[in-house]
């Protein structure tokens, strides 16, 4: 456990009491016209969280968790071609899933939800399937976090580790990393779309993507995570080796620095270069602060002592670069300062060595510094929810007990 933290414990419970009415966003939604109430990112869902993780850890109101959960179900309930994680009936059921304790309440609305889920997932599961019966190469959206079948992975994952349809995603995701038909020298997924998920002239060859919002990052942090909790899936090993085996090509060492691209394209594969201008900033999404746990992750995984130290020590060099540090002048989980403090907390966590928890304060008061600028952004994923929920983790010294950075596939 790493030492609480408590003026960032203050500064989530300030957040959390100016978020506290939903009222005001039922009538007008702070964000109109953007998402729905089901939204994770943005909506209604994303803050019913902060404050379902603070009734869980003892800390905030059961009512006012209720009350913003009863907004997020508010409205027409989506689970269409649109649905994923952050969106429509996943992100509704985990999000309830979170606010169910030993009290079992809302375990009937969550058993209809799951019924929703699973069938969505046996559905993207058949289409997923026949692609690569096919030989064709998948888009973002079939197997990526915030929309595709590794977000819904993480739902069942966290849901019902030991279900069936657990079992059947994670199966799928080893079979994505299965070499295609005449490959050559590009990975299984390999997308023939552009970073925003569409076709572009500007990429048409596609790109590989590392992330962990919309690339390959979340099927290795996922499956790690899976092997750590004794989830067992056949060929779960030889993929996260493959997928580490790619990700390890590209890794790059700036000084006494190392990092990893966000993606690689096909100009890249050919040249084996990555220009040092092109270092992500380190965020969650793209940078070190998603793609070093999910080294860290497969290291442990694979019993890789090397590989979960050489993450570790990426991870504590950016941390002490405050030019690397700079680059983040957003909050929010996604783009900026409270998706790196999650990352870091849950590295230092588990970290044997490395000397990450003494660098934590530091990130949490800039990320203190940088809400007072910010409190008219209220969502989850890019504004001060988001950044409440990190700075009561790292407030607490606790784990979540909702267990709400699942979303991020950071535990």
């Amino acid at each position: 456990m790493n030492e609480p933290q408590p003026n960032a414990l203050a500064v989530a419970e300030s957040i959390a009491t100016a978020l506290a009415d939903p009222q005001p966003w039922a009538v007008e939604p702070l964000n109109a016209g953007r998402v729905w109430p089901q939204s994770l990112a943005g909506g209604a869902a994303g803050i019913a969280l902060l404050h379902i993780e603070r009734a869980r850890s003892g800390r905030g109101d059961p009512g006012t968790a209720h009350a913003w959960l009863a907004v997020a179900a508010s409205g027409a309930l989506t689970a269409a071609a649109n649905a994923g994680l952050f969106f429509g009936a996943p992100a509704l059921a985990f999000v309830t899933h979170a606010a169910t304790d030993e009290s079992g309440r809302y375990q009937g609305a969550l058993a209809r939800l799951d019924d929703a889920v699973t069938k969505l997932t046996r559905a993207r599961l058949a289409v997923a399937h026949a692609r690569i019966d096919r030989g064709e190469r998948p888009e973002m959206k079939e197997f990526d976090l915030i929309r595709g079948l590794a977000g819904l992975g993480a739902y069942h994952f966290r849901r019902h580790p030991d279900h069936r349809i657990t079992y059947d995603v994670l199966s799928y995701l080893v079979r994505l990393t299965d070499p295609l038909p005449a490959d050559g020298e590009l990975p299984a997924w390999w997308t023939n779309v552009s970073p925003n998920g569409e076709p572009s002239p500007d990429y048409p060859n596609g790109h590989g993507n590392v992330g962990l919002s919309h690339g390959i990052g979340s099927i290795l942090a996922l499956l790690s995570l899976a092997m750590l909790h004794n989830v067992p899936v056949v060929g779960a090993k030889e993929a996260i080796e493959r997928i580490c085996a790619w990700i390890d090509l590209w890794q790059q060492h700036d000084g006494e620095s190392l990092w990893w691209p966000g993606l690689v394209t096909i100009e890249q594969v050919r040249e084996q270069r990555i220009d040092p201008s092109l270092r992500p900033r380190p965020s969650w999404c793209y940078g070190i602060s998603g793609t070093a746990r999910a080294q860290q992750l497969a290291g442990m995984a694979l019993g890789d002592v090397a590989r979960k130290q050489t993450a570790e020590a990426a991870m504590l060099a950016m941390l002490r670069d405050p030019a690397q540090l700079d680059r983040l002048p957003e909050i929010g989980l996604c783009h900026g300062t409270a998706g790196l403090l999650q990352a870091a907390w849950r590295m230092a966590a588990d970290a044997t060595t490395s000397p990450l928890g003494a660098e934590l304060p530091n990130v949490a008061a800039r990320l203190t510094t940088q809400i007072s600028r910010c409190m008219h952004e209220p969502e989850l994923l890019d504004g001060v929810a988001g950044a409440a929920l990190a700075l009561h983790t790292i407030g607490t010294g606790i784990a979540p007990a909702s267990g709400w950075d699942t979303i991020l596939l950071l535990a």
